[in-house]
Protein backbone atom coordinates (compact mmCIF):
# COMPACT_ATOMS: atom_id res chain seq x y z
CA UNK A 1 0.00 0.00 0.00
CA UNK A 2 1.42 3.38 -1.00
CA UNK A 3 1.75 6.34 1.37
CA UNK A 4 -0.40 8.55 -0.80
CA UNK A 5 -3.40 6.24 -0.70
CA UNK A 6 -6.30 7.68 1.36
CA UNK A 7 -6.72 4.62 3.56
CA UNK A 8 -3.07 4.46 4.64
CA UNK A 9 -3.10 3.65 8.40
CA UNK A 10 -0.21 6.02 9.12
CA UNK A 11 -1.98 8.98 7.55
CA UNK A 12 -5.14 8.05 9.42
CA UNK A 13 -3.21 8.03 12.69
CA UNK A 14 -1.63 11.38 11.92
CA UNK A 15 -5.10 12.84 11.30
CA UNK A 16 -6.75 11.28 14.40
CA UNK A 17 -9.65 13.81 14.75
CA UNK A 18 -10.98 12.21 17.93
CA UNK A 19 -7.66 12.51 19.72
CA UNK A 20 -7.24 16.08 18.52
CA UNK A 21 -10.81 16.97 19.52
CA UNK A 22 -10.38 15.53 23.03
CA UNK A 23 -7.13 17.43 23.52
CA UNK A 24 -8.61 20.70 22.25
CA UNK A 25 -11.78 20.36 24.38
CA UNK A 26 -9.71 19.54 27.45
CA UNK A 27 -7.59 22.64 26.98
CA UNK A 28 -10.65 24.88 26.52
CA UNK A 29 -12.35 23.41 29.59
CA UNK A 30 -9.11 23.83 31.56
CA UNK A 31 -9.01 27.50 30.68
CA UNK A 32 -12.70 27.95 31.54
CA UNK A 33 -12.73 26.00 34.78
CA UNK A 34 -9.32 27.21 35.77
CA UNK A 35 -10.47 30.82 35.39
CA UNK A 36 -13.31 30.15 37.83
CA UNK A 37 -11.60 27.78 40.25
CA UNK A 38 -8.15 29.27 40.65
CA UNK A 39 -9.19 32.74 42.03
CA UNK A 40 -11.52 31.06 44.54
CA UNK A 41 -8.80 28.62 45.54
CA UNK A 42 -6.28 31.44 46.05
CA UNK A 43 -8.75 33.51 48.17
CA UNK A 44 -9.56 30.41 50.19
CA UNK A 45 -5.89 29.78 50.88
CA UNK A 46 -5.44 33.44 51.94
CA UNK A 47 -8.50 33.20 54.23
CA UNK A 48 -10.34 35.95 52.46
CA UNK A 49 -12.96 33.87 50.69
CA UNK A 50 -14.90 30.63 50.61
CA UNK A 51 -13.62 27.35 49.06
CA UNK A 52 -14.16 26.84 45.32
CA UNK A 53 -17.06 24.80 44.09
CA UNK A 54 -16.25 21.06 44.31
CA UNK A 55 -17.83 20.30 40.98
CA UNK A 56 -15.61 22.86 39.29
CA UNK A 57 -12.54 21.47 41.06
CA UNK A 58 -13.42 17.97 39.86
CA UNK A 59 -13.87 19.28 36.35
CA UNK A 60 -10.48 21.01 36.55
CA UNK A 61 -8.73 17.87 37.73
CA UNK A 62 -10.48 15.86 35.02
CA UNK A 63 -9.29 18.36 32.40
CA UNK A 64 -5.73 18.08 33.69
CA UNK A 65 -5.94 14.24 33.47
CA UNK A 66 -7.33 14.44 29.96
CA UNK A 67 -4.51 16.73 28.88
CA UNK A 68 -1.90 14.39 30.37
CA UNK A 69 -3.60 11.42 28.74
CA UNK A 70 -3.79 13.20 25.37
CA UNK A 71 -0.13 14.25 25.57
CA UNK A 72 1.03 10.72 26.34
CA UNK A 73 -1.22 9.34 23.63
CA UNK A 74 0.24 11.85 21.18
CA UNK A 75 3.80 10.88 22.08
CA UNK A 76 3.09 7.14 21.79
CA UNK A 77 1.30 7.66 18.49
CA UNK A 78 4.17 9.72 17.14
CA UNK A 79 6.68 7.07 18.20
CA UNK A 80 4.58 4.29 16.67
CA UNK A 81 4.28 6.19 13.39
CA UNK A 82 8.04 6.72 13.27
CA UNK A 83 8.68 3.03 13.94
CA UNK A 84 6.23 1.98 11.28
CA UNK A 85 7.75 4.36 8.78
CA UNK A 86 11.19 2.92 9.49
CA UNK A 87 9.79 -0.58 9.05
CA UNK A 88 8.17 0.42 5.76
CA UNK A 89 11.40 1.98 4.53
CA UNK A 90 13.29 -1.15 5.50
CA UNK A 91 10.74 -3.39 3.78
CA UNK A 92 10.90 -1.19 0.70
CA UNK A 93 14.69 -1.45 0.76
CA UNK A 94 14.54 -5.23 1.09
CA UNK A 95 12.05 -5.43 -1.76
CA UNK A 96 14.33 -3.37 -4.01
CA UNK A 97 17.77 -4.76 -3.14
CA UNK A 98 19.58 -8.05 -2.84
CA UNK A 99 20.14 -8.79 0.87
CA UNK A 100 23.52 -10.47 0.29
CA UNK A 101 25.33 -7.97 -1.95
CA UNK A 102 23.09 -4.90 -1.35
CA UNK A 103 22.80 -4.41 -5.10
CA UNK A 104 19.48 -3.81 -6.78
CA UNK A 105 17.46 -6.94 -7.47
CA UNK A 106 15.88 -8.04 -10.74
CA UNK A 107 12.54 -6.35 -10.03
CA UNK A 108 13.95 -2.94 -9.14
CA UNK A 109 16.53 -3.11 -11.94
CA UNK A 110 13.74 -2.85 -14.50
CA UNK A 111 12.46 0.45 -13.12
CA UNK A 112 16.01 1.75 -12.59
CA UNK A 113 16.81 1.00 -16.23
CA UNK A 114 13.70 2.82 -17.45
CA UNK A 115 14.51 5.88 -15.35
CA UNK A 116 18.11 5.96 -16.57
CA UNK A 117 17.02 5.45 -20.17
CA UNK A 118 14.62 8.39 -19.95
CA UNK A 119 17.30 10.71 -18.50
CA UNK A 120 19.85 9.58 -21.10
CA UNK A 121 17.38 10.25 -23.93
CA UNK A 122 16.81 13.80 -22.67
CA UNK A 123 20.58 14.43 -22.73
CA UNK A 124 21.07 12.78 -26.14
CA UNK A 125 23.00 9.85 -24.71
CA UNK A 126 22.75 6.12 -25.27
CA UNK A 127 22.56 3.49 -22.56
CA UNK A 128 24.20 0.07 -22.36
CA UNK A 129 22.88 -2.94 -20.50
CA UNK A 130 25.54 -5.41 -19.41
CA UNK A 131 24.93 -8.91 -17.99
CA UNK A 132 27.72 -10.71 -16.10
CA UNK A 133 27.69 -14.41 -15.24
CA UNK A 134 30.31 -16.14 -13.11
CA UNK A 135 31.80 -19.15 -14.90
CA UNK A 136 31.58 -22.52 -13.14
CA UNK A 137 30.21 -21.02 -9.91
CA UNK A 138 28.56 -24.33 -9.00
CA UNK A 139 32.00 -25.87 -8.60
CA UNK A 140 32.90 -23.25 -5.97
CA UNK A 141 29.77 -24.07 -3.97
CA UNK A 142 30.36 -27.80 -4.32
CA UNK A 143 34.05 -27.67 -3.38
CA UNK A 144 34.11 -25.05 -0.64
CA UNK A 145 30.51 -24.69 0.54
CA UNK A 146 27.77 -22.11 0.08
CA UNK A 147 29.18 -19.74 2.69
CA UNK A 148 32.35 -19.46 0.62
CA UNK A 149 30.21 -18.99 -2.49
CA UNK A 150 28.33 -16.15 -0.80
CA UNK A 151 31.63 -14.48 0.11
CA UNK A 152 32.74 -14.77 -3.51
CA UNK A 153 29.54 -13.08 -4.71
CA UNK A 154 29.98 -10.23 -2.24
CA UNK A 155 33.57 -9.69 -3.36
CA UNK A 156 32.61 -9.91 -7.02
CA UNK A 157 29.89 -7.28 -6.61
CA UNK A 158 32.39 -5.03 -4.83
CA UNK A 159 34.93 -5.32 -7.63
CA UNK A 160 32.29 -4.51 -10.23
CA UNK A 161 30.94 -1.57 -8.24
CA UNK A 162 34.40 -0.01 -7.88
CA UNK A 163 34.80 0.31 -11.65
CA UNK A 164 31.34 1.62 -12.53
CA UNK A 165 30.66 5.32 -13.07
CA UNK A 166 28.49 7.20 -10.58
CA UNK A 167 25.32 7.09 -12.68
CA UNK A 168 25.49 3.34 -13.32
CA UNK A 169 23.07 1.00 -11.58
CA UNK A 170 24.26 -2.44 -10.47
CA UNK A 171 21.94 -5.37 -9.76
CA UNK A 172 22.19 -9.00 -8.80
CA UNK A 173 19.62 -10.74 -10.97
CA UNK A 174 19.85 -14.03 -9.13
CA UNK A 175 22.37 -16.75 -8.32
CA UNK A 176 25.74 -15.77 -9.81
CA UNK A 177 24.28 -13.41 -12.40
CA UNK A 178 24.81 -9.64 -12.18
CA UNK A 179 23.88 -6.75 -14.46
CA UNK A 180 24.59 -3.05 -14.71
CA UNK A 181 23.15 -0.30 -16.86
CA UNK A 182 24.91 2.99 -17.62
CA UNK A 183 24.74 5.92 -20.04
CA UNK A 184 27.49 6.62 -22.54
CA UNK A 185 28.08 9.10 -25.40
CA UNK A 186 26.43 8.00 -28.63
CA UNK A 187 28.83 6.22 -30.95
CA UNK A 188 31.43 5.48 -28.26
CA UNK A 189 30.85 1.82 -27.46
CA UNK A 190 34.64 1.60 -27.12
CA UNK A 191 34.22 3.09 -23.65
CA UNK A 192 32.14 0.07 -22.67
CA UNK A 193 34.74 -2.25 -24.21
CA UNK A 194 37.46 -0.58 -22.15
CA UNK A 195 35.35 -0.93 -19.02
CA UNK A 196 34.77 -4.61 -19.74
CA UNK A 197 38.51 -5.19 -20.19
CA UNK A 198 39.13 -3.61 -16.78
CA UNK A 199 36.36 -5.75 -15.31
CA UNK A 200 37.99 -8.91 -16.61
CA UNK A 201 41.34 -7.86 -15.15
CA UNK A 202 39.85 -6.96 -11.76
CA UNK A 203 37.75 -10.09 -11.45
CA UNK A 204 40.63 -12.35 -12.53
CA UNK A 205 42.75 -11.29 -9.53
CA UNK A 206 42.99 -14.23 -7.07
CA UNK A 207 40.48 -14.03 -4.24
CA UNK A 208 41.26 -15.16 -0.70
CA UNK A 209 38.12 -16.48 1.00
CA UNK A 210 38.18 -18.49 4.24
CA UNK A 211 41.79 -19.56 3.76
CA UNK A 212 40.99 -20.65 0.20
CA UNK A 213 42.32 -19.03 -2.96
CA UNK A 214 39.66 -18.77 -5.64
CA UNK A 215 40.29 -17.67 -9.22
CA UNK A 216 37.28 -16.31 -11.08
CA UNK A 217 36.35 -15.82 -14.70
CA UNK A 218 33.15 -14.31 -16.05
CA UNK A 219 31.21 -14.20 -19.30
CA UNK A 220 29.63 -10.90 -20.34
CA UNK A 221 26.89 -9.91 -22.77
CA UNK A 222 26.06 -6.32 -23.72
CA UNK A 223 23.23 -4.56 -25.49
CA UNK A 224 22.41 -0.96 -26.30
CA UNK A 225 19.42 1.12 -27.37
CA UNK A 226 21.37 2.47 -30.38
CA UNK A 227 22.46 0.75 -33.60
CA UNK A 228 26.08 -0.16 -34.34
CA UNK A 229 26.55 3.04 -36.37
CA UNK A 230 25.41 5.16 -33.42
CA UNK A 231 22.00 6.01 -34.83
CA UNK A 232 18.97 5.59 -32.57
CA UNK A 233 17.43 2.19 -33.16
CA UNK A 234 13.81 1.25 -32.66
CA UNK A 235 12.57 2.25 -29.23
CA UNK A 236 13.44 -0.53 -26.80
CA UNK A 237 12.41 -0.87 -23.20
CA UNK A 238 14.29 -2.26 -20.22
CA UNK A 239 12.97 -5.76 -20.76
CA UNK A 240 14.17 -5.81 -24.37
CA UNK A 241 17.63 -4.55 -23.38
CA UNK A 242 17.88 -7.24 -20.74
CA UNK A 243 16.73 -9.95 -23.16
CA UNK A 244 19.29 -8.91 -25.77
CA UNK A 245 22.11 -8.77 -23.24
CA UNK A 246 21.08 -12.24 -22.08
CA UNK A 247 21.35 -13.57 -25.63
CA UNK A 248 24.81 -12.00 -25.99
CA UNK A 249 25.79 -13.61 -22.67
CA UNK A 250 24.58 -17.00 -23.90
CA UNK A 251 26.70 -16.54 -27.03
CA UNK A 252 29.75 -15.69 -24.91
CA UNK A 253 29.33 -18.87 -22.89
CA UNK A 254 28.82 -20.94 -26.02
CA UNK A 255 32.04 -19.55 -27.49
CA UNK A 256 34.07 -20.80 -24.54
CA UNK A 257 33.36 -18.44 -21.61
CA UNK A 258 35.69 -15.80 -20.15
CA UNK A 259 34.85 -13.38 -22.96
CA UNK A 260 32.29 -10.75 -23.94
CA UNK A 261 30.02 -10.06 -26.91
CA UNK A 262 27.69 -7.29 -27.98
CA UNK A 263 24.21 -8.32 -29.05
CA UNK A 264 23.79 -8.95 -32.76
CA UNK A 265 20.45 -9.73 -34.46
CA UNK A 266 21.91 -13.01 -35.73
CA UNK A 267 22.12 -14.21 -32.12
CA UNK A 268 18.35 -14.00 -31.86
CA UNK A 269 17.96 -16.21 -34.92
CA UNK A 270 20.49 -18.65 -33.51
CA UNK A 271 18.72 -18.79 -30.17
CA UNK A 272 15.37 -19.25 -31.88
CA UNK A 273 16.84 -22.17 -33.82
CA UNK A 274 18.28 -23.57 -30.60
CA UNK A 275 14.83 -23.43 -28.98
CA UNK A 276 13.37 -25.10 -32.05
CA UNK A 277 15.96 -27.87 -31.72
CA UNK A 278 15.26 -28.35 -28.01
CA UNK A 279 11.54 -28.65 -28.69
CA UNK A 280 12.20 -31.01 -31.56
CA UNK A 281 14.56 -33.18 -29.50
CA UNK A 282 12.00 -33.58 -26.72
CA UNK A 283 9.36 -34.53 -29.26
CA UNK A 284 11.82 -36.77 -31.09
CA UNK A 285 12.69 -38.70 -27.95
CA UNK A 286 9.03 -39.21 -27.08
CA UNK A 287 8.21 -40.28 -30.66
CA UNK A 288 11.46 -42.27 -31.12
CA UNK A 289 12.63 -40.28 -34.14
CA UNK A 290 16.30 -41.03 -33.36
CA UNK A 291 17.57 -43.99 -35.38
CA UNK A 292 20.86 -45.92 -35.50
CA UNK A 293 23.05 -45.90 -38.59
CA UNK A 294 25.99 -48.26 -39.00
CA UNK A 295 29.53 -47.73 -40.30
CA UNK A 296 31.50 -50.78 -41.41
CA UNK A 297 34.63 -51.90 -39.53
CA UNK A 298 36.98 -53.97 -41.66
CA UNK A 299 40.15 -56.02 -41.12
CA UNK A 300 42.67 -54.19 -43.29
CA UNK A 301 44.80 -57.25 -44.06
CA UNK A 302 41.98 -59.58 -45.15
CA UNK A 303 39.33 -57.12 -46.22
CA UNK A 304 36.87 -59.05 -44.08
CA UNK A 305 33.93 -57.24 -42.49
CA UNK A 306 34.28 -57.70 -38.72
CA UNK A 307 31.64 -55.37 -37.30
CA UNK A 308 29.83 -52.05 -37.31
CA UNK A 309 29.96 -48.86 -35.28
CA UNK A 310 26.55 -47.45 -34.38
CA UNK A 311 26.09 -43.79 -35.21
CA UNK A 312 23.11 -41.68 -34.16
CA UNK A 313 20.87 -39.91 -36.65
CA UNK A 314 17.76 -37.83 -36.06
CA UNK A 315 15.00 -38.37 -38.59
CA UNK A 316 13.06 -35.19 -37.79
CA UNK A 317 9.67 -34.49 -39.34
CA UNK A 318 10.49 -30.78 -39.65
CA UNK A 319 14.26 -30.80 -40.24
CA UNK A 320 14.86 -34.06 -42.07
CA UNK A 321 17.98 -36.14 -41.30
CA UNK A 322 19.99 -34.22 -38.68
CA UNK A 323 23.68 -34.87 -37.96
CA UNK A 324 24.70 -35.80 -34.40
CA UNK A 325 27.18 -32.90 -34.26
CA UNK A 326 24.09 -30.71 -33.98
CA UNK A 327 21.79 -32.55 -31.61
CA UNK A 328 24.10 -34.58 -29.34
CA UNK A 329 25.63 -31.57 -27.44
CA UNK A 330 22.15 -30.08 -26.97
CA UNK A 331 20.70 -33.38 -25.76
CA UNK A 332 23.57 -33.62 -23.24
CA UNK A 333 22.85 -30.13 -21.93
CA UNK A 334 19.13 -30.91 -21.71
CA UNK A 335 19.78 -34.09 -19.71
CA UNK A 336 18.13 -36.28 -22.38
CA UNK A 337 21.24 -38.02 -23.66
CA UNK A 338 20.76 -41.11 -21.48
CA UNK A 339 17.17 -41.69 -22.60
CA UNK A 340 18.09 -40.98 -26.22
CA UNK A 341 21.11 -43.30 -26.11
CA UNK A 342 19.16 -46.13 -24.50
CA UNK A 343 16.51 -45.94 -27.23
CA UNK A 344 19.26 -46.21 -29.85
CA UNK A 345 20.90 -49.12 -28.02
CA UNK A 346 17.66 -51.09 -27.90
CA UNK A 347 17.15 -50.66 -31.63
CA UNK A 348 20.80 -51.44 -32.37
CA UNK A 349 20.68 -54.62 -30.25
CA UNK A 350 17.57 -55.72 -32.15
CA UNK A 351 19.28 -55.03 -35.50
CA UNK A 352 22.55 -56.73 -34.52
CA UNK A 353 20.78 -59.90 -33.34
CA UNK A 354 20.04 -60.57 -37.03
CA UNK A 355 23.70 -60.35 -37.98
CA UNK A 356 26.17 -63.23 -38.00
CA UNK A 357 27.70 -63.98 -34.60
CA UNK A 358 31.14 -63.00 -35.88
CA UNK A 359 30.10 -59.36 -36.36
CA UNK A 360 30.57 -56.97 -33.43
CA UNK A 361 28.63 -53.84 -32.52
CA UNK A 362 30.46 -50.72 -31.30
CA UNK A 363 28.56 -48.03 -29.40
CA UNK A 364 29.84 -44.61 -28.31
CA UNK A 365 29.16 -43.61 -24.73
CA UNK A 366 28.66 -39.97 -23.77
CA UNK A 367 30.75 -38.55 -20.88
CA UNK A 368 27.43 -37.57 -19.30
CA UNK A 369 26.38 -41.23 -19.17
CA UNK A 370 29.62 -42.22 -17.46
CA UNK A 371 28.83 -39.88 -14.58
CA UNK A 372 26.05 -42.26 -13.62
CA UNK A 373 27.50 -44.83 -11.17
CA UNK A 374 24.81 -47.31 -12.27
CA UNK A 375 25.62 -47.03 -15.96
CA UNK A 376 27.27 -50.46 -16.22
CA UNK A 377 24.31 -52.15 -14.52
CA UNK A 378 21.82 -50.30 -16.71
CA UNK A 379 23.68 -51.31 -19.87
CA UNK A 380 23.94 -54.97 -18.86
CA UNK A 381 20.25 -55.01 -17.95
CA UNK A 382 19.30 -53.71 -21.42
CA UNK A 383 21.50 -56.32 -23.07
CA UNK A 384 19.81 -59.10 -21.10
CA UNK A 385 16.37 -57.71 -21.98
CA UNK A 386 17.39 -57.63 -25.67
CA UNK A 387 19.03 -61.08 -25.48
CA UNK A 388 22.22 -59.64 -26.98
CA UNK A 389 25.48 -61.45 -26.15
CA UNK A 390 27.96 -59.16 -24.33
CA UNK A 391 30.92 -60.71 -26.22
CA UNK A 392 29.69 -59.01 -29.39
CA UNK A 393 29.48 -55.54 -27.84
CA UNK A 394 32.26 -52.95 -27.73
CA UNK A 395 31.69 -49.62 -26.02
CA UNK A 396 33.82 -46.60 -26.89
CA UNK A 397 34.71 -43.87 -24.42
CA UNK A 398 36.68 -40.69 -25.07
CA UNK A 399 39.77 -39.49 -23.23
CA UNK A 400 37.88 -36.63 -21.59
CA UNK A 401 35.91 -39.17 -19.54
CA UNK A 402 39.07 -40.26 -17.76
CA UNK A 403 39.61 -36.93 -16.04
CA UNK A 404 36.22 -36.37 -14.47
CA UNK A 405 36.20 -39.39 -12.15
CA UNK A 406 38.82 -41.93 -13.10
CA UNK A 407 37.98 -44.17 -10.13
CA UNK A 408 34.35 -44.46 -11.21
CA UNK A 409 35.33 -45.05 -14.85
CA UNK A 410 37.77 -47.78 -13.84
CA UNK A 411 35.07 -49.54 -11.80
CA UNK A 412 32.63 -49.37 -14.74
CA UNK A 413 35.18 -50.66 -17.23
CA UNK A 414 36.09 -53.55 -14.94
CA UNK A 415 32.43 -54.43 -14.33
CA UNK A 416 31.63 -54.48 -18.06
CA UNK A 417 34.73 -56.46 -19.02
CA UNK A 418 33.92 -59.04 -16.36
CA UNK A 419 30.67 -59.67 -18.23
CA UNK A 420 32.45 -59.99 -21.57
CA UNK A 421 31.92 -56.47 -22.98
CA UNK A 422 34.97 -54.97 -24.69
CA UNK A 423 35.98 -51.36 -23.97
CA UNK A 424 37.95 -49.17 -26.39
CA UNK A 425 39.49 -45.71 -26.00
CA UNK A 426 38.04 -43.49 -28.73
CA UNK A 427 39.70 -40.53 -30.51
CA UNK A 428 43.06 -41.41 -28.99
CA UNK A 429 45.58 -38.59 -29.09
CA UNK A 430 43.12 -35.69 -29.01
CA UNK A 431 42.77 -35.52 -25.21
CA UNK A 432 45.07 -35.90 -22.24
CA UNK A 433 45.52 -39.62 -21.74
CA UNK A 434 48.82 -40.70 -20.24
CA UNK A 435 50.72 -43.92 -20.72
CA UNK A 436 50.13 -44.62 -17.05
CA UNK A 437 46.36 -44.55 -17.61
CA UNK A 438 46.64 -46.84 -20.63
CA UNK A 439 48.73 -49.27 -18.60
CA UNK A 440 46.42 -49.26 -15.57
CA UNK A 441 42.99 -49.04 -17.20
CA UNK A 442 41.80 -52.31 -18.74
CA UNK A 443 41.13 -51.16 -22.30
CA UNK A 444 40.70 -53.74 -25.05
CA UNK A 445 41.38 -51.46 -28.02
CA UNK A 446 42.63 -48.02 -29.06
CA UNK A 447 40.98 -46.02 -31.85
CA UNK A 448 43.29 -43.64 -33.75
CA UNK A 449 41.58 -40.30 -34.31
CA UNK A 450 40.73 -39.37 -37.89
CA UNK A 451 42.73 -36.13 -37.69
CA UNK A 452 45.94 -38.19 -37.45
CA UNK A 453 44.85 -40.79 -40.00
CA UNK A 454 44.17 -38.06 -42.59
CA UNK A 455 47.87 -37.13 -42.52
CA UNK A 456 48.60 -40.41 -44.31
CA UNK A 457 47.19 -38.75 -47.43
CA UNK A 458 50.36 -36.64 -47.69
CA UNK A 459 52.72 -37.44 -50.56
CA UNK A 460 55.08 -39.29 -48.25
CA UNK A 461 52.24 -41.48 -47.01
CA UNK A 462 53.60 -41.26 -43.48
CA UNK A 463 52.50 -39.84 -40.17
CA UNK A 464 54.86 -39.93 -37.24
CA UNK A 465 51.96 -39.74 -34.83
CA UNK A 466 50.20 -42.73 -36.38
CA UNK A 467 53.49 -44.65 -36.41
CA UNK A 468 54.02 -43.84 -32.73
CA UNK A 469 50.49 -44.87 -31.76
CA UNK A 470 50.80 -48.14 -33.68
CA UNK A 471 54.14 -48.88 -32.01
CA UNK A 472 52.68 -48.05 -28.60
CA UNK A 473 49.69 -50.32 -29.27
CA UNK A 474 52.00 -53.19 -30.09
CA UNK A 475 54.04 -52.52 -26.96
CA UNK A 476 50.93 -52.53 -24.77
CA UNK A 477 49.42 -55.45 -26.70
CA UNK A 478 46.35 -53.35 -27.55
CA UNK A 479 44.57 -53.83 -30.92
CA UNK A 480 44.07 -50.68 -32.99
CA UNK A 481 41.29 -49.24 -35.15
CA UNK A 482 41.89 -46.39 -37.58
CA UNK A 483 38.99 -43.95 -38.05
CA UNK A 484 38.33 -41.72 -41.03
CA UNK A 485 39.84 -43.92 -43.76
CA UNK A 486 38.44 -42.03 -46.72
CA UNK A 487 40.50 -43.10 -49.74
CA UNK A 488 42.82 -45.77 -51.12
CA UNK A 489 45.95 -43.72 -50.38
CA UNK A 490 45.25 -43.84 -46.64
CA UNK A 491 44.24 -47.51 -46.84
CA UNK A 492 47.49 -48.43 -48.62
CA UNK A 493 49.57 -46.61 -46.00
CA UNK A 494 47.73 -48.39 -43.16
CA UNK A 495 48.25 -51.83 -44.70
CA UNK A 496 52.00 -51.41 -44.24
CA UNK A 497 51.57 -50.91 -40.49
CA UNK A 498 50.43 -54.38 -39.60
CA UNK A 499 47.19 -55.83 -38.29
CA UNK A 500 44.58 -53.09 -37.91
CA UNK A 501 40.86 -52.52 -38.22
CA UNK A 502 39.66 -49.56 -40.24
CA UNK A 503 36.43 -47.68 -40.84
CA UNK A 504 35.54 -44.76 -43.04
CA UNK A 505 34.03 -43.64 -46.33
CA UNK A 506 36.37 -45.83 -48.33
CA UNK A 507 34.09 -48.71 -47.32
CA UNK A 508 30.89 -46.76 -47.88
CA UNK A 509 28.74 -44.26 -46.05
CA UNK A 510 26.93 -45.16 -42.82
CA UNK A 511 23.76 -47.10 -43.58
CA UNK A 512 20.42 -47.61 -41.90
CA UNK A 513 19.55 -50.88 -40.21
CA UNK A 514 17.49 -52.05 -43.19
CA UNK A 515 20.28 -51.22 -45.66
CA UNK A 516 22.78 -53.16 -43.54
CA UNK A 517 20.42 -56.11 -43.39
CA UNK A 518 20.13 -56.20 -47.19
CA UNK A 519 23.93 -55.97 -47.53
CA UNK A 520 24.48 -58.85 -45.11
CA UNK A 521 21.73 -60.96 -46.65
CA UNK A 522 23.39 -60.62 -50.05
CA UNK A 523 26.72 -61.74 -48.65
CA UNK A 524 25.41 -64.54 -46.43
CA UNK A 525 26.28 -62.82 -43.16
CA UNK A 526 22.92 -62.81 -41.47
CA UNK A 527 22.33 -65.01 -38.44
CA UNK A 528 21.76 -68.59 -39.57
CA UNK A 529 23.08 -67.94 -43.07
CA UNK A 530 26.26 -69.48 -44.40
CA UNK A 531 29.23 -67.28 -43.58
CA UNK A 532 31.76 -67.84 -46.26
CA UNK A 533 35.24 -66.41 -45.56
CA UNK A 534 36.24 -63.61 -47.78
CA UNK A 535 32.73 -62.50 -48.68
CA UNK A 536 33.09 -59.26 -50.63
CA UNK A 537 31.01 -57.11 -48.28
CA UNK A 538 33.83 -54.76 -47.47
CA UNK A 539 34.87 -53.77 -50.95
CA UNK A 540 35.97 -50.13 -51.00
CA UNK A 541 33.28 -47.75 -52.08
CA UNK A 542 33.80 -44.63 -54.19
CA UNK A 543 35.33 -41.72 -52.34
CA UNK A 544 32.58 -39.31 -51.17
CA UNK A 545 32.21 -35.90 -52.65
CA UNK A 546 34.19 -33.12 -50.94
CA UNK A 547 32.29 -31.31 -48.26
CA UNK A 548 30.28 -34.26 -46.99
CA UNK A 549 30.18 -34.26 -43.17
CA UNK A 550 31.95 -37.09 -41.42
CA UNK A 551 29.77 -39.64 -39.70
CA UNK A 552 29.83 -38.46 -36.14
CA UNK A 553 29.64 -40.59 -33.07
CA UNK A 554 26.48 -40.89 -31.05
Amino acid sequence: MQDNEPDNPLHSAERDVVALGIAAAAILLLVATGGAVMPSAVRSLLGTGSAPDKLLVSALLLNIALIIFGWRRYRELTHEIAERRRAEDHARLLAATDPLTHCLNRRSMMSATEELRARAAQRGEAIAYCMIDLDNFKQINDMYGHSCGDAVLVTLSGRIRELLPREARLARLGGDEFAFVMPYPVGHTDRLDDLVVRLFASIAAPLEVREVTVELTVSIGLSTDHDADGSPGPVVDAETLMHRADMALYHAKKQGRNRHFWFDPSMESELRFRNQLETGIRRGVSQQEFVPYYEQQVDIQTGELVGFEMLARWQSEQLGLVSPEIFIPIAEEMGLITQLSEQLMDRAFADAREWADSLTLSINISPVQLRDPWFAQRLLKRMVASNFPPQRLEIEITESCLHENIGLVRAMITSLRNQGVQVSLDDFGTGYSSLEQLRNLPFDRIKIDRSFVSELREPSGQSRLVDAIVAMGRGLDLPLTAEGVEDEEILTALRSMGKLKAQGYVYGKPESGEEVRRRLAASGKLAGASNLPGSPVAAPAPVPEPGLPRAANS
